[in-house]
């Protein structure tokens, strides 16, 4: 409601026979009060996360308390550099009582070597896996050497060797006894090459002169035989060859055997202890990939190591196949994960499968290369990051919907140049339950919802933070707890209830509304610091309102530059502003400009010119496309309130312009509609306005005046400037009535109006304003005295002088002539 308090000081007495009503100082002091009694903040507990939040916690715990694909969170409206830390804290509270998620590790697949396996294993057990399986490479290594090395083998491998030896003996007997049967002796020569020797007479011919004197048919025969004999010979050799890899084969299984009983004890031992079907498929592949490959464990012969710089490089590690990578450990958790990533790029979200040069200058990579992202680290738990910084990172938005849609994760080399790369691994997917939580900005939230079909699928809920919450006794209070728990983590001085009631002043100075309070942490924290560095520079103990205001002025001193030269040109003249007297047409709008984050208030001219013609109302600011849209629509909203008001029973029939005076950088909003009607209204009554009086407010077609925006900043704003010119206890400014709650000022503008030095008026209606800015009423009141009917006489005044001036019997003078004629003078 709009305050009734009677105004002490200089009043008119027009304004005395109208009853203006004017908000005293009562009225726009701003206090606070905590009911809990403290005489520092060191007193109190230290306040919950997210108070006066009810709604964006409900759908955090529906969020985090559904298990359903695509519950995934999307928070919007929380504030400061540490937002993703304060998220992280309030989820882990209710995290901490979840069951801890396993590990996942990768292994080699040993019957598809390309494709690594990924095994599911309970929490710690993967770096268990991994140790274990290097204690079995290591005890395989020094073991398996002594088994070959005991009595026991050796006699068993020297029994299989006398057996096959004896009947390789017995072949070469046969052989032998078959030679003399066909008449040949065998010998060996010193390379071990055999030779047959014919025998004739009973008689070797050794020399082949001897041989050549034996009858041609003879000759034939030896030959003959000779050709049967090395037929034989060969069929020995493939059997002497079957019974040395009889005997190999032999060996090997007594190696085997006696690996056996050294590995399967190692082996059933894991599978007991994992208890694992996953483990025990991959252990029997291991055993038999052991066994089949014992060479790899064997001693090198001392022999072979003489100079071993001069050994070739092995061009793999035979043991690289029994690494285990755990790519996810959860050894050390307790309970569900939860994992902050500050940078979301692909490689630190998704992982990636690393590829290094080897010895022989070889692109290569293995399973033990396969890097985990925060994504799979996050497999059971929750993962939380900035939307708006992934957005821009390339392909991290593809593959996280691909990945919330499939529910799992599939490992691939990171390739931004995929044209001239490729991975020579393809490890198997893993299925991963992670719990996206994700911040952005409103913005963003409804542009996915609107461009992207499946966003609303994988984010289905939507936690809002409001930037603001009520004033109550819990609120405030909560303002006291965040301070001190600032205090204690940073060690900062304490607080004060006289500077806790400044920062609950602060805060609602800047929800803009007495009622409501600041819900950012941060930008109170920021001012908790900067107080207490004043508190500090004085060596007390205790924080105090002087420092918050001390602090306050510091930041405005730090940036207001640019304010301070915008008052000295006014000052001085350069930039026109009246703030005594009264003018016709004329009025002192304000607005609010924002320099670097700072926002300050300034009064500008405004004027209205009329004449004779069809033009209706000319922006100047829109035809010099200085205007933004909004302030279009309310010139446009000016015209629809002239109808309603003066054109149900004439015509109107004018050329009127409005313009910001001195205004080159644009203009933009509705708040001046009500200042341009002001002034276009005075130029028609041809009634002077107070200058003295600055304006704010929007207007509907109705003459109702409307809330507007950075109603503190702009009365500071013109108060600084008729400080600066000088006080004359008339100076004043109209606010819309709806704009009162949104009061919290200065206190020297308080200790102003409370002198009598300045006024601050609150006005429902342009009647309203048009008595205060004229001292006389807009409608009532005499002839004399009614503005309206001014109005209405000149806007009749000028149809009848425009369809005079247009008559058909002037000669040479059209209608669409003078409307062209009057357009181009305008």
């Amino acid at each position: 409601m709009i305050p009734t308090t009677a105004v002490a000081g200089n009043r008119t007495e027009p304004e005395l026979r109208q009853g203006v009503r004017e908000l005293s100082a009562e009225e726009l002091r701003f206090s606070s009060k905590i009911a809990c009694k403290f005489a520092s903040t060191r007193e109190l507990a230290g306040a919950k996360e997210f108070v006066g939040q009810e709604r964006a916690l409900a759908a955090l715990e529906l969020g985090l308390g559904v298990a359903g694909n695509g519950y995934n969170i999307f928070v919007s409206g929380l504030t400061g550099v540490e937002k993703l830390e304060t998220l992280r804290r309030w989820v882990t509270e209710r995290a901490t009582a979840t069951a801890t998620p396993g590990d996942w590790v990768y292994v080699h697949n040993f019957k598809r070597p390309d494709s690594p396996r990924a095994i599911s294993l309970g929490a710690g057990q993967g770096n268990r896996l991994s140790e274990m399986m290097q204690d079995l490479v290591k005890t395989l290594r020094e073991e398996l050497p002594k088994s070959f090395r005991q009595e026991a083998f050796d006699k068993e491998k020297t029994l299989l060797t006398e057996k096959y030896n004896a009947r390789a003996h017995e072949l070469n007997e046969q052989f032998a006894a078959l030679a003399r049967e066909r008449g040949f002796q065998v010998q060996a020569s010193a390379r071990g090459n055999l030779y047959f020797i014919p025998i004739v007479n009973g008689k070797p011919l050794q020399r082949p002169q001897d041989f050549a004197a034996l009858p041609e048919e003879e000759r034939r025969e030896v030959e003959r035989r000779q050709q049967e004999l090395t037929i034989e010979m060969e069929r020995l050799a493939r059997k002497q060859h079957e019974i040395m890899g009889e005997m190999e084969e032999d060996i090997r299984l007594v190696e085997r055997r006696f690996c056996e009983s050294v590995l399967i004890p190692i082996l059933e031992r894991m599978e007991q202890e994992l208890h694992n079907d996953e483990v025990t498929v991959y252990l029997a592949e291991v055993k038999d990939h052991v066994l089949n490959n014992l060479d790899d464990f064997k001693e090198t012969p001392a022999g072979s190591m003489a100079f071993p710089f001069m050994a070739p490089p092995r061009e793999r590690d035979p043991f690289l196949e029994y690494g285990v990578n755990v790519v996810v450990d959860n050894r050390k958790t307790e309970g569900a994960p939860i994992i902050v990533e500050s940078a979301p790029t692909y490689l630190n979200l998704f992982g990636t499968i690393e590829r290094v040069v080897d010895r022989f200058g070889r692109v290569v990579t293995n399973f033990t290369r396969i890097k985990s992202g925060s994504f799979l680290r996050a497999h059971g738990g929750y993962l939380i990051f900035s939307l708006e910084d992934a957005l821009t990172e390339p392909a991290v938005w593809k593959v996280l919907k691909r990945t919330l849609r499939s529910g799992r994760i599939e490992m691939e080399t990171y390739e931004p140049f995929a044209l001239f790369s490729a991975s020579g691994l393809k490890p198997e997917p893993v299925k991963v339950n992670t719990k996206v939580i994700v911040l952005g900005s409103a913005f963003l939230y409804h542009l996915l919802y609107a461009w992207d079909d499946e966003f609303h699928e994988l984010f289905k809920v939507r936690a809002d933070f409001n930037p603001v919450m009520e004033r109550d006794e819990n609120h405030q209070l909560a303002y006291a707890q965040w301070v001190g728990s600032l205090c204690n983590e940073e060690g900062l001085p304490h607080f004060d209830p006289s500077a806790i009631g400044r920062l609950i002043e602060f805060g609602a100075r800047q929800a803009g509304d007495r009622e409501k309070v600041l819900a950012s942490y941060a930008e109170v924290a920021d001012l908790v610091r900067e107080a207490a560095f004043w508190a500090r520079k004085e060596d007390r103990q205790l924080v105090s309102a002087r420092d918050v205001e001390k602090a306050l002025e510091s930041r405005v001193f730090r940036s207001n530059r640019v304010e301070e030269d915008i008052r000295e040109l006014i000052a001085n003249g350069t930039i026109m502003v009246d703030i005594d007297g009264k003018k016709v047409g004329q009025v002192n709008g304000l607005s609010v400009m924002e320099v670097g984050g700072y926002a300050f208030g300034r009064p500008s001219r405004v004027t209205a010119s009329v004449g004779m013609g069809q033009a209706g109302l000319i922006n100047i600011e829109r035809e010099a496309h200085l205007s933004g849209n909004i302030h279009d629509k309310g010139v446009l909203i000016l015209a629809g309130y002239l109808r309603n008001r003066f054109g149900q029973n004439q015509p109107l029939a004018l050329s009127a312009s409005l313009c910001f005076e001195q205004s080159y950088g644009g203009v933009e909003g509705d708040s001046a509609s009500s200042t341009e009607l002001y002034a276009l209204l005075s130029r028609l009554a041809d009634v002077p306005l107070r200058q003295d009086t600055a304006v704010t407010g929007s207007v509907n077609q109705w003459g109702e005046v409307q809330a507007i925006g950075g109603v503190n900043e702009k009365i500071e704003g013109f108060f600084d400037v008729c400080r600066v010119v000088g006080l004359t206890g008339k100076q004043g400014v109209l606010i819309p009535a709806a704009n009162v709650r949104h009061l919290i000022l200065r206190k020297d503008v308080v200790g102003a109006v409370a002198d009598g030095k300045f006024h601050i008026y609150p006005v429902r209606s342009i009647d309203e304003g048009l008595a205060i800015l004229t001292g006389e009423p807009a409608e009532g009141g005499g002839d004399a005295l009614n503005i309206n009917k001014r109005v209405r006489d000149r806007l009749k005044e000028l149809a009848l002088g425009l369809k005079e001036f247009t008559a058909p019997g002037r000669e040479g003078i059209t209608e669409e002539k003078t409307r062209q004629d009057l357009v181009s003078v305008v």
